[in-house]
């Protein structure tokens, strides 16, 4: 019978206070600050007004788009809304969306304010999924408004929209494109009645006549209608004057074939200003087409406050080493609205038209200088750890002028470093596809303009290659690992020091092409290539050194996987000890070889033991670390199998279960992670007698892993073993045996038929046999499957005790009482002694019921 369950109910929370209008939000989040020279669009404001409104009705849920040419006054229109209806919302988040990572950065930041990660270490992937989750459920924020500033593609925007009840989205965009996902509001020039009233709202009001001229000069688009207000505020120029001045910087040939993608009138406008502050402020000039390299987004004013290494130009490394004449250059940016300044976060940012301006009137060489200044600024603002989670706030401010400032074709060292810390940073986050898409663009950049065997083009090579396996790309991970191990071979002289000349990176890129093996499911070569890189690194570095440690860590992964769990155990015990001396008892690193050695020790029978121990580690992860934590949900499900064998078996689905859950929602469910807890969810069911539900659930986990890995793949074997029990525990013995039969053949094929998972297969095969009548044939290959498992495990171990077990079975079923009996007697005792007398194994042998034997896939 299929199970049936009550829809989640939201948890008990306590209804925030309605704010009172016009009062603050009680989450106010990245918010610019409001434009106090906003002017008109009282008609869109309504529209918009209306639109948000009915967003909120239970039956309407799509976003509004406002869409228009750059300058145009999108976002400050969405600005000048929020702050007249911040009242009507609980919450309130400015999303930056020209790029997904900006997006994940937001929503993972806010995260926070809603009360999910206050300490801010849950990975960017989790911290999204659970803050789209409380805003969908409204919880504990019932009316709250996204605003995503500048995004450009609908498609990749869906997957961040939690499309509620509880709330509005509003997007601003250049892009018309959004009918499919939102509502949609043009949003043009300006009126002229508007034009002429924003150009008097900065100084005296001009003649009728004079501002019509001048908004028709400016084309009525609000950016350079501000411009020419700002410039008329600061200068007191006649509008005769400025229009002479405006058609003199229109004729300039500079701008000839420049972008469509502003207006000329914009391009004039700004040089208009720029040429007077070229002679009244150089280094204000300066700071700004150092700038122009950056994002359009906030550049932090510490930036240009810390030592740089290089030079830029004499003017502006006077004003960035004083701080009077930086603030007095800053000052002036404003004055002229040539930047918008936030003092409550201490930023800047420039409009991407400016910036576009300011790039088409350098001389390539200008360009050439400040495009290394903005680099090197960066450079030295790279706080150099970003594996540190206390250092991604730095990194998340750094990384959206890192890819304008085009920092991944420097050549210069230490940008170069910046650029592999921000590849690093990205996948620590948890931002996997922003990382993906990063890594692979600098190491293309890198290999064209170093080459395939540098050294830091081999670095980027192998943290591609990385990301690409975190994420399941296992194809071209392999291919990506192939080639950079080829370049190191390459790269390293023949002959007798070739062993020891192997670096970290080269040994590295070994072990990542090892890695790649175990997917395929080479299980043999793979350890060959581990053994390789522990080998040399306990040569050239000792076996105390963090290298070698993580070394023999991956030695005792290669190690299990073709059976050899005495000497995995060996390994894994001098590992666990020299990283507690080394790193401490607590630290993840430590705690990673403390689970390895649980799955050793129950994998050599020591179940209570192993049981024990990983609640131990379980408890010590949960002292660092969240829940939801990658290492944290690892050790989990190791410790709901080690629950299991001990016999604990409601505990032991209590705790698959939860795996689950939230493995699901951070990896997905095709994730290898999360196949792997479905899988270890479907055995704690079928002990529980949930049969159907494990079913459906391995036969889900089988159809992954062939996806993934293939049909000949050990874990898709295993899985495919696990689903033919529950055919047999369900009577349909005849698919079960199939099942069983192609699994044996395959993994006789594969790892031979020593290998503990062949026979683990081997037993449940005979079972089949037995279930079809087949009771000579069954005791045949259970009889040869025990001398085996007596030779490989030894003669008490769980699984040799539960093939005699089975053999005694046999022997009742072909007559041979005495012989069943006396192994019958024998086996119970030390099942007893070994397992307890209420251990589920132990019962089952009592009542005379065949044991099952069940996989759990080790990790790869």
């Amino acid at each position: 019978m299929a199970d049936t369950a009550e829809p989640p109910q939201d948890p008990p929370h306590p209804a925030p206070p309605r704010p009172s209008q016009g009062l603050s939000p009680a989450v106010w989040e990245n918010v610019p600050p409001r434009n106090p020279n906003f002017t008109g669009r009282e008609r869109l404001l309504v529209e918009l007004t209306e639109s948000l409104a009915g967003s909120r009705n239970p039956t309407a849920v799509l976003p509004e788009a406002m869409y228009g040419l750059g300058g145009i006054g999108k976002s400050q229109l969405a600005i000048e809304y929020v702050y007249r209806h911040q009242g009507d919302y609980d919450l309130v988040c400015w999303i930056p969306s020209e790029r997904n990572s900006s997006i994940v950065n937001a929503l993972s930041h806010l995260a926070g304010r809603l009360g999910i990660d206050e300490s801010g270490d849950a990975s960017a992937t989790t911290a999204v999924a659970q803050t789209l989750n409380a805003l969908r459920r409204g919880v504990p924020y019932t009316r709250w408004l996204l605003v995503f500033d500048n995004a450009e593609n609908a498609q990749a925007l869906v997957p961040f929209l939690p499309n509620s009840r509880h709330g509005a989205v509003l997007i601003t965009s250049r892009n018309p494109q959004w009918e499919d996902i939102a509502g949609c509001l043009e949003v043009d020039v300006f009126e002229r009645s508007e034009s002429i009233a924003l150009l008097n709202k900065r100084g005296p009001a001009l003649p009728r006549e004079d501002a019509d001229a001048l908004a028709e000069a400016l084309g009525d688009l609000p950016l350079a209608i501000e411009q020419a207000a700002a410039w008329r505020a600061q200068t007191g120029m006649t509008a005769q004057e400025y229009l002479r001045l405006f058609n003199e910087k229109r004729s300039d040939l500079l701008f000839e074939g420049a972008s469509n993608l502003y207006p000329e009138s914009v391009a004039t406008a700004w040089n208009v200003s720029l040429d007077r502050i070229e002679t009244t402020n150089p280094e204000a000039l300066h700071l700004l087409q150092v700038c122009a390299y950056f994002a359009p987004e906030p550049i932090p004013r510490s930036l240009f406050s810390g030592a740089h290494r290089g030079t830029i130009t004499p003017q502006l490394d006077a004003a960035l080493a004083d701080p009077m004449r930086l603030g007095r250059a800053i000052r002036e940016l404003k004055r002229f609205s040539l930047a918008r300044i936030d003092s409550r976060d201490n930023s800047l940012q420039m409009h991407r038209l400016v910036q576009a301006v300011l790039l088409q009137r350098m001389t390539r060489r200008e360009q050439d200088r400040m495009r290394l200044g903005a680099q090197s600024l960066l450079a030295s603002a790279d706080p150099r750890n970003p594996e540190a989670n206390a250092q991604w706030g730095r990194y998340s401010e750094l990384y959206p002028h890192v890819v304008a400032s085009g920092a991944i074709r420097s050549t210069d060292p230490w940008v170069r470093d910046l650029v592999l810390n921000t590849a690093k940073y990205l996948q620590r986050f948890g931002d996997h596809e922003s990382a993906l898409e990063f890594t692979r663009e600098a190491h293309t950049a890198a290999v064209e303009l170093f080459g395939a065997e540098d050294e830091k083009t081999l670095l980027l090579a192998f943290w591609l290659g990385w990301i690409l396996f975190s994420m399941g790309h296992y194809k071209e991970a392999a291919e990506t690992n192939k080639e950079t191990l080829d370049a190191h071979e390459r790269a390293v002289r023949p002959g007798p020091t070739r062993a020891a000349e192997a670096g970290e990176s080269h040994l590295d890129a070994i072990g990542a092409v090892a890695a790649d093996l175990r997917v395929e499911g080479n299980f043999p070569k793979a350890l060959e290539l581990s053994r390789r890189v522990f080998d040399t690194a306990t040569e050239a570095f000792g076996e105390d050194d963090a290298f070698t440690l993580n070394a023999a860590h991956n030695l005792g992964v290669a190690l299990r996987l073709v059976g050899r769990f005495r000497e995995a155990y060996e390994l894994d015990r001098n590992t666990w000890d020299l990283k507690q001396t080394l790193l401490g008892a607590e630290h993840e690193q430590t705690l990673l070889t403390r689970v390895g050695l649980t799955i050793d020790e129950r994998e050599l029978g020591l179940y209570r033991h192993a049981r024990n121990r990983q609640e131990e580690v379980v408890s010590q992860y949960l002292r660092h670390l969240r829940e939801d934590n990658a290492a944290v949900l690892h050790a989990k499900r190791v410790l709901a199998v080690t629950r299991r064998k001990a016999g604990d078996h409601e505990t032991a689905l209590d705790l698959s279960e939860q795996v689950l859950t939230v493995m699901e929602e951070r990896f997905g469910p095709e994730h290898p992670d999360t196949i792997a807890a479905a899988l270890g969810l479907s055995v704690d069911l079928r002990y529980t007698g949930q049969l159907e539900r494990a079913r459906r659930l391995a036969e889900a986990s089988l159809d992954h892993y062939r996806r993934i890995f293939g049909d000949q793949h050990p874990h898709t074997v295993s899985a495919q073993a696990n689903l033919a029990i529950t055919f047999r525990m369900d009577d349909r013995c005849e698919p079960a045996y199939e099942l069983d039969r192609i699994a044996h053949d395959t993994l006789v094929a594969k790892l031979g038929e020593l290998h503990p998972l062949t026979m683990v297969v081997a037993t449940n095969l005979a079972s089949d046999l037995a279930a079809l009548g087949r009771h000579q044939e069954a005791l045949d290959l259970g009889t040869r499957t025990l001398e085996h498992s007596t030779e490989v495990l030894g003669e008490v171990h769980p699984s040799t005790l539960s093939l005699a077990a089975n053999r005694a079975l046999d022997l009742h079923a072909l007559e041979r009482h005495d012989e069943c009996d006396a192994l019958h007697g024998l086996i119970l005792g030390e099942m007893r002694e070994r397992l307890g007398p209420e251990h589920p194994a132990t019962m089952t042998l009592g009542n005379w019921e065949r044991a099952n034997c069940f996989i759990d896939p080790l990790p790869l």
